[in-house]
């Protein structure tokens, strides 16, 4: 698979800054990617290449990669965050194994936590990386639409970073530029800015971006095109319950694209290299194979998510085991709902004595044998990637899995829920059903709860619930406390929708960070 970012790009891994101000100014970088850092690129350079700006560019999208057990954007401490965090998976793994992710399982963790400090640093560093683009994408000697187009892809990007900053720890520090020598120990970039301010900014970048990116087809595969922006506005909007424009962008995208945009017709293949990019992407972290063979993707994604051996073991296991579906979400689905068997991996009981069980074969024909060699007994599908029927390097901890951030199936969901509280019923019908449709499944009346189970069982393991469950509570109080009740997890509300600011960061800003309640 092509990847149009990662041989002339910022390299992959960053050495940790751990305040931000020190990211907006300076990193230090591992030479992966074989190309110059960012901080490297001369004015004089932007001014006289017009393809280093596009340098800059592609370094902001390499941020996504990071992962593993340093800074993280959207690797295995993303997911404890997100999907851990959730009544939709549990830590997994074996009991004893990552004691800070089983802090954020069961909410438990406290301000120096590994798992936050690393997503801190990781999201301030493409936030960093965007402003050293957005600094210096205005010298280049390109045409002025290119440096537009280049502009609104890094302020979708710095968009979408903050986005999730602001849902995990609430009001951040708002860098929204490269601040001068004269300012690193500036008030004003190491407090926190309200998290209404930072929806304020939000919401500015994706704008931008919608009013000057292409359109689907009109730029190359992967980067962010008008309808991303458009689609990524819309879901910050429904956060902010303003459904009037989550509805009016979401109509954009399913009227207004030409046919651009469908829901791919076998769910189970959208998470695999067949459905990468496909018509149902919206926007994904590219991945992909370089010529010298270094895999470009999320360091130990796929592998820390796939089944683990236990019990008698003797087989080659796919991974750690972390990030297991909980019983509650295998019964979430209706019966013959196709996204059941498409995104969780069940593992078959031990057969009875005298008795030899099949085990569960993947769909590439992978064995994994019964539950006595096995730790788990659920894993995640969507995070699977093949070893023998899909490209890799060999490097199980460098598997490149596209991650899909935005499908068009949670644009018609978005569309659902805002027309619904327009009160436009036709409208939310028309979007939840189609959805439904492709699972195989009846039309349903479009109501909240079936709008919201819906997202439940589309979106699973896609890294949203926890995210879904705390907008959700804010819009039906008394929600979301019986639903990890449930799972025997206390969820304080007034302190467990957000994270704790983490201490080494409070720490280096000698103070002036303040803390989240609770913590």
């Amino acid at each position: 698979m092509k990847t149009f970012f990662s041989a002339s790009a910022f390299p992959r891994r960053a050495g940790t800054a751990a305040l931000a101000l020190t990211l907006a100014v300076a990193s230090g970088c591992k030479d992966f990617l074989d190309v110059a850092p960012q901080g490297q690129l001369s004015e004089d350079a932007i001014r006289r290449d017009p393809a280093a700006a596009q340098k800059l560019v592609d370094g902001v999208y390499n941020s996504m990669y990071l992962g593993g057990f340093g800074p993280d954007v959207h690797g295995l401490q993303f997911v404890i965050l997100t999907d851990i965090a959730s009544d939709d998976s549990e830590k997994g793994s074996t009991p004893n194994d990552y004691g800070d992710a089983a802090q954020v399982d069961n909410f438990t963790l406290t301000s120096t936590n590994s798992n936050i400090n690393n997503a801190w640093n990781g999201y301030y560093q493409g936030i960093s990386r965007a402003n050293q683009a957005l600094d210096k994408i205005p010298l280049s000697p390109a045409e002025d639409a290119v440096k537009n187009r280049l502009l609104g892809e890094v302020r979708f990007l710095r968009g979408y970073f903050y986005f999730n900053m602001v849902r995990l720890f609430g009001g951040v520090p708002k860098l929204d530029r490269v601040p001068l020598a004269s300012e690193i120990n500036s008030p004003e970039f190491q407090q926190r800015a309200t998290a209404e301010e930072i929806y304020q900014f939000i919401i500015d970048d994706l704008q931008f971006g919608v009013d000057n990116l292409p359109i689907k087809g009109a730029t190359e595969t992967g980067r962010a095109t008008k309808a991303a922006a458009q689609g990524m506005l819309a879901k910050v909007y429904l956060y902010q319950k303003n459904y009037q424009k989550a509805f009016e962008l979401t109509n954009e995208i399913i009227q207004g694209t030409s046919g651009a945009y469908a829901l791919y017709p076998t769910y189970a293949d959208v998470w695999r290299v067949v459905g990468a990019n496909s018509s149902e992407s919206v926007f994904e972290v590219q991945t992909g194979i370089n010529a010298a063979c270094n895999n470009s993707a999320v360091e130990l994604y796929t592998v820390s998510q796939g089944p683990r051996s236990g019990g008698r073991g003797g087989w080659a296991d796919l991974g750690f085991g972390f990030n297991t579906p909980t019983q509650q979400l295998a019964d979430a689905y209706e019966p013959n709902d196709v996204r059941r068997a498409g995104s969780i991996i069940f593992i078959q009981p031990t057969a009875p004595a005298g008795q030899r069980s099949t085990g569960t074969v993947l769909w590439d024909g992978f064995r994994i044998p019964s539950k006595d060699s096995v730790e788990g007994l659920r894993y995640s599908y969507k995070a699977y990637h093949s070893r023998t029927k899909e490209p890799n390097c060999g490097n199980n901890d460098f598997l490149p899995k596209n991650i899909r951030i935005l499908r068009y199936a949670e644009v018609l969901l978005i569309n659902a829920e805002a027309a619904l509280q327009l009160g436009n019923t036709a409208a939310a019908t028309t979007s939840l059903n189609a959805v439904r449709t492709r699972a195989g499944l009846g039309a349903k009346p479009a109501t909240l709860a079936n709008i919201w189970q819906e997202r439940r069982v589309e979106l699973a393991l896609e890294h949203d619930r926890f995210f879904d469950l705390v907008r959700q509570e804010s819009v039906q109080p008394g929600r979301i406390v019986p639903i990890f009740a449930a799972q025997g997890k206390t969820f304080t509300k007034g302190k467990n929708e957000i994270y704790p600011i983490p201490q080494p960061q409070i720490d280096l800003s000698g103070g002036r960070l303040t803390q989240n309640p609770g913590y």
